[in-house]
């Protein structure tokens, strides 16, 4: 009978939960990280390659974008606290893309030292979430600081043009993304979180308005751009611009207790689920689809829904038996990139803790 009703416990726990979590996700884990310090890794450099294949003419390492990638992955491994920390590794080699030189900090889309690289406003932001993130966790003020400096350069981004918004790339102001405003909020959203100090929370909720009143379309979902100055809309939707925008939504909710943007989280959320998760699988680009996954994730601490998951878990089980090769890498391609593995490492992990 004893036994009966812990049966019966458990049960009652898993139907209110939504997840019967059966894969150890932690060994996967283990084995994404591995093959990354295997096969993207040199360690006479302490640098990541790109790819796992290097053609002649192709710069030798990484660009930014991939390691901002893997700088999210490793903090959530290092949530897990799977082994010798993760984190610090990687932000040695990130620390190679920093242009000390400019006027405003900030990070090249290729090491510094090797010339004056176009500085992408969000890649930098992605640092800058994954910092701030990580400074709550460790209460390591250098995160903190690196957070605060990726946020001065976002800003030196910002112009009336289009009525406000972000550009997407330094050198080339033709484009405000909501790429680059999504995250741009989120940056801002962690700070205030961090610090309570109102300007943070004043720009989040100025780029968020400003994104949805010029990039979302009817439907909820959010457009790439706005070309300046002609304001023509790149009518693209990704899954990372889903993402980044349920989730400033999602915390603004939490943060105001105003319901306009719990709604709307919602809203976006569905509608998000409806366009990408098409016969059984999300989109093929993994680290745009665990961008949105953090969008989700942060509904689901407020809704507590399983509907927001469900569909990601099924698509994370549906590569991982699908898209991997011989080796354990993961992708659809044969060259195989870190990008790839870099997502797939944040979204088991993400995974992991539910």
């Amino acid at each position: 009978m004893k036994t009966i009703k812990i049966l019966a416990v458990l049960l009652i726990l898993i139907g209110q939960t939504g997840f019967a979590q059966k894969t150890d996700y932690k060994e996967r884990i283990n084995l994404i990280r591995k093959n990354i310090q295997t096969v993207f890794y040199e360690p006479e450099s302490g640098l990541y390659f790109e790819k796992d294949q290097v053609k002649a003419r192709e710069r030798k390492y990484s660009f930014l974008w991939p390691l901002c990638a893997l700088m999210d992955g490793a903090n959530e491994v290092d949530v897990l606290k799977l082994g010798t920390p993760y984190l610090p590794g990687v932000m040695k080699a990130i620390e190679r893309y920093d242009a000390k030189d400019e006027a405003i900090p900030g990070y090249r889309s290729y090491l510094a030292d090797a010339g004056r690289d176009s500085r992408f406003y969000d890649d930098n932001q992605w640092l800058g979430i994954t910092a701030a993130e990580n400074y709550v966790r460790t209460k390591d003020k250098r995160y903190l600081e690196l957070a605060k400096k990726i946020y001065l350069f976002m800003m030196s981004g910002y112009d009336e043009k289009a009525g406000g918004g972000l550009y997407w790339q330094e050198d080339k102001k033709d484009t405000k993304n909501t790429c680059s405003n999504g995250p741009g909020v989120l940056v801002a959203l962690k700070l205030y979180q961090i610090t309570k100090e109102k300007k943070y929370l004043d720009t989040a909720v100025l780029l968020y308005n400003w994104t949805k009143k010029n990039l979302q379309d009817t439907d909820g979902l959010y457009f790439d751009n706005v070309r300046i100055p002609s304001l023509e809309v790149d009518k693209r939707k990704y899954t990372y611009n889903t993402g980044t925008m349920i989730n400033s939504a999602a915390i603004l909710y939490q943060l105001t207790k105003d319901k306009t943007y719990l709604e709307e989280a919602r809203h976006v959320a569905a509608a998000g689920k409806a366009f990408f998760y098409k016969d059984g699988k999300l989109p093929g680009h993994y680290w745009f689809n665990v961008v949105m996954l953090r969008g989700y994730l942060e509904l689901h601490k407020i809704d507590k829904n399983p509907a927001h998951l469900d569909f990601f878990i099924k698509d994370a089980e549906r590569v991982w038996n699908t898209e991997r090769d011989s080796n354990g890498l993961i992708g659809r391609q044969k060259v195989k990139s870190l990008i790839d593995q870099a997502a797939m490492l944040e979204f088991y992990a993400r995974l992991a803790q539910l």
